[in-house]
């Protein structure tokens, strides 16, 4: 710019950059602008100067854009099961404490089993940065499982924490336990409940009741009819 003249040019190399008194950057679509970049060396530019470097920007981008439709006319469906994702999902607020458990325990496991970052909000929002799809898919399960209600009348798959004499104390989630009374181990009556089940066994139960405490009250008698593998959570 020389007092009242100036040229605007595009694609500029490194004296022109140099020696130019506006560098400015702009990316977008079809569609319109989708960021902005400027250094100026002078006090500023008019508004003039500022709308006719938008319009040859525009005509630029524009012409680039059709460049690279002749190669790749649209974006993938889907990505590669090789490139890094985040992936977000909303869960009830109330569980965001569940998700990152005692002094953090929680989260900290989900990141060092899957090889993920995790960012969790107030609102309920879960980010999971994955490095591929496999790693996020894992955490995105072991999430669910922590987070999943379970309810009257439902099937669920827990994992035996404790035998008693009385019965069995399943883990529903890191978070959930219930217990299986003696009387419903099996059909038949069981004499001992190490007969039946012992610590680390998976077992497919049924919820019969929630109580107002929190309780919760299992049956395996009521679920030796179902398929267990119908109950994995994909």
């Amino acid at each position: 710019k020389e007092g009242d003249d100036y040229i605007i040019l595009s694609d500029i190399l490194g004296d022109e950059d140099h020696l130019g008194d506006m560098d400015f950057k702009v990316c977008g679509t079809s569609e319109g602008i989708t960021a902005l970049q400027m250094d100026i060396k002078i006090k500023g530019i008019s508004k003039d100067i500022m709308k006719e470097a938008l319009a040859q920007a525009k005509n630029g981008r524009d012409h680039i854009l059709a460049e690279m439709a002749k190669t790749v006319s649209s974006h993938k469906e889907n990505i590669s099961p090789y490139a890094p994702r985040i992936t977000t999902i909303m869960v009830d607020p109330g569980k965001i404490k569940d998700i990152i458990g005692s002094g953090g325990k929680n989260i900290r496991k989900l990141i060092e089993d899957n090889n993920v970052k995790i960012d969790v909000d107030d609102t309920g929002r879960v980010n999971v940065i994955a490095v591929n799809e496999d790693d996020a898919k894992s955490a995105l399960k072991d999430i669910a499982y922590i987070v999943r209600d379970i309810d009257v009348g439902g099937y669920y798959i827990g994992i035996v924490k404790r035998v008693l004499d009385f019965g069995a104390i399943v883990g529903l989630s890191p978070t959930m336990d219930g217990l299986i009374h003696v009387s419903e181990l099996a059909k038949e009556r069981v004499e001992k409940v190490t007969d039946i089940l012992k610590e680390g066994d998976e077992v497919l139960v049924k919820c019969l009741e929630k109580g107002r405490d929190g309780k919760i009250r299992l049956s395996r008698k009521e679920a030796l009819d179902q398929d267990i593998e119908n109950f994995r959570e994909e």
